[in-house]
């Protein structure tokens, strides 16, 4: 970084060019131009401050995303029938919006149809028409489809939470809530330049899965793990009940991956392999014991997800459903990877690239998947304007497979 050109515009220069980075890597650049972190670490402050760049920790890793200038306020509308709570996440999301504030279910589809706000935070237990409803009639109306809707609620979020990504919901957050957690993602998903914000792809890409690869084996501890956690049966699972649904059982999982990961001393890291697997590394203590609740919350929500596609779970178990084949078994699966055979794998790879072991760079998902031993695909994301796409099959030329919108 140029001493002759402000931090600041450097910094905003660098973030807007990438639209967005993590705070390793500014920090990397930094190191290398001998700018102070202290430095570093103020000048994104005042970024930040003055709605330039906005951060997340998204899969364990901070991220700043350039935010996008425009004379159009965005519009939010609050639907919380606690009058203090729907004040305090005004105040939450603070400046820089047009909030808009009713307390009762019944006079929420009118409202949105009438103020046409771009996101809506919304309650799930409400006066005279319940949260989940109101979302449904959002997502499925034309005219409002494209509305972001946050769900925040004090319930279980067992099956809500499901049935909230059912009906459409883009984040479900608990409560008690974070005001800094709300603020970030209302801002995101408002005004996040490029490709709109989706908690699904945006978990770290392939570049910073490429170096939680290069770290985990750099570091010689034992209790240092790196794997993968995959959803098995997900492609008979979409053969079956049709890939938007498939793609609803992976937006869950990231969200409880990322709710693991946000609890207070978690230092994990998750990622997105394009497919039905997410990578997880950490301490292994930490690694074990998040798997271990994701799984328990998985399990809670099963029952939820068979009755959602028809089936009757009263009058026999969920095993014996599976049993008679009759339902195409889901299972999470986690796998702690063997660090000497990624070693052999890495070599494999940068050998048929021509490249040497000091010039690793970023690994395509295609080669992420062949260091953990699972380029055997079956199922395949892919993302573009329309938005998320699941595609079920081993190559993606199959005509006989199918492909439909997230």
């Amino acid at each position: 970084m140029s001493s002759m050109v402000p931090l600041k515009e450097e910094i905003l220069s660098i973030v807007n060019e990438r639209q967005q980075i993590t705070y390793n890597e500014l920090s990397d650049m930094s190191f290398g131009r001998g700018i102070p972190e202290i430095d570093l670490k103020g000048a994104l402050s005042e970024l930040e401050a003055n709605k330039l760049i906005a951060s997340r920790n998204s899969g364990g890793i901070l991220t700043y995303y350039i935010l996008q200038n425009s004379d159009y306020l965005r519009r939010v509308l609050i639907i919380e029938d606690d009058k203090n709570i729907n004040k305090l996440m005004a105040l939450s999301i603070g400046k820089g919006f047009e909030i808009g504030q009713i307390y009762d279910g019944g006079e929420a589809i009118e409202a949105v149809r009438i103020a046409k706000p771009d996101l809506v935070i919304l309650d799930l237990m409400l006066p005279n028409k319940d949260g989940l409803d109101i979302c449904q009639t959002i997502k499925s109306d034309p005219k409002t489809s494209n509305t972001i809707v946050i769900l925040i609620s004090a319930m279980d979020p067992t099956s809500n939470r499901f049935k909230g990504l059912k009906y459409g919901a883009d984040y479900y957050i608990k409560k008690p809530f974070d005001p800094n957690e709300l603020r970030t993602l209302v801002t995101i998903f408002l005004k996040k330049k490029g490709k709109r914000f989706d908690p699904l792809i945006d978990l770290p890409d392939e570049e910073r899965i490429s170096n939680e690869i290069e770290r985990s084996i750099r570091e010689q501890q034992d209790e240092y793990v790196i794997g993968t956690l995959a959803m098995e049966g997900l492609g008979a699972y979409a053969r079956r009940f049709g890939e938007r649904n498939a793609v609803i059982i992976l937006r869950l999982i990231s969200q409880l991956l990322q709710d693991s990961i946000k609890q207070d001393g978690s230092n994990l890291f998750a990622g997105f392999l394009n497919g039905d697997e997410f990578v997880v590394a950490g301490k292994r203590d930490e690694v074990e014991a998040a798997i271990s609740e994701i799984k328990k919350e998985f399990a809670a929500v099963m029952p939820f997800i068979l009755q959602d596609a028809g089936y009757k779970i009263i009058e026999t178990s969920i095993d014996g459903l599976f049993e008679s084949k009759e339902v195409p078994k889901l299972s999470l699966v986690y796998e702690e990877s063997d660090k000497d055979k990624i070693k052999e794998r890495r070599s494999e790879i940068l050998k048929s690239k021509g490249s040497n072991a000091s010039d690793v760079g970023s690994y395509t998902y295609d080669e992420l998947r062949k260091l953990f031993g699972r380029d055997d695909l079956d199922i395949r994301i892919t993302r573009d304007s329309n938005g998320v796409r699941l595609h079920v099959g081993k190559t993606m030329e199959d005509n006989d497979k199918k492909e439909i919108k997230g």
